[in-house]
């Protein structure tokens, strides 16, 4: 049986402590998901992210109401996207009003920018931690080909993310079937 609480807690903590939005929540749901609870494994969470970055909206409910669903169906679900939205909703009407009093203080803006370079390492971390598996189960060249393909048609072609990564599952679906 599920523990309800564990639900609530383990998005709520990776939202509270996500500055930014998605990009960097996904390295603490990760943590929260993945080693944490063990609700997902490596894979089921790469599946899902990748599956989750082709639909529109935010990642972040996307994430809570796939592994709350799984782990709890709809009262699961319901949890983890209150624990997902309220923290953002409740920051960003406390925030909001603070921003209008303290627009130009330095100390807010050293903050901002002192928070980025953390979430850059943080999204390393997870970058690296997912590519574990892909080195192992299809090897390091075909994974770093797929990578700078996917580099290069969204950098220099303009592909849009989403179509990229539907081409991946196509050649993952015709061609990499013969790796794994």
């Amino acid at each position: 049986m599920i523990n309800w609480l564990e639900l609530l807690l383990g998005f709520l903590i990776a939202n509270l402590l996500g500055y930014g939005g998605g990009p960097s929540s996904i390295p603490l749901m990760y943590e929260e998901i993945v080693p944490h609870y063990h609700w997902l494994s490596d894979a089921e969470f790469s599946n899902m992210l990748a599956l989750g970055n082709a639909l529109p909206g935010p990642i972040a409910t996307k994430i809570a109401a796939y592994v709350g669903f799984e782990v709890g169906g709809w009262i699961g679900l319901g949890l983890a996207l209150l624990a997902t939205v309220l923290p953002s909703a409740a920051g960003l009407i406390l925030l909001l009003r603070l921003l209008a009093k303290y627009r130009q203080s330095n100390v807010v803006k050293g903050m901002t920018l002192l928070v980025q370079p953390v979430i850059a390492v943080m999204m390393v971390t997870l970058t690296w931690q997912m590519a574990k598996e892909p080195f192992t189960a299809i090897g390091i060249w075909q994974t770093l080909g797929i990578a700078v393909i996917a580099f290069w048609a969204m950098e220099r072609r303009k592909i849009h993310p989403a179509l990229v990564i539907v081409a991946a599952f196509i050649y993952g679906g015709l061609v990499l079937q013969h790796y794994v």
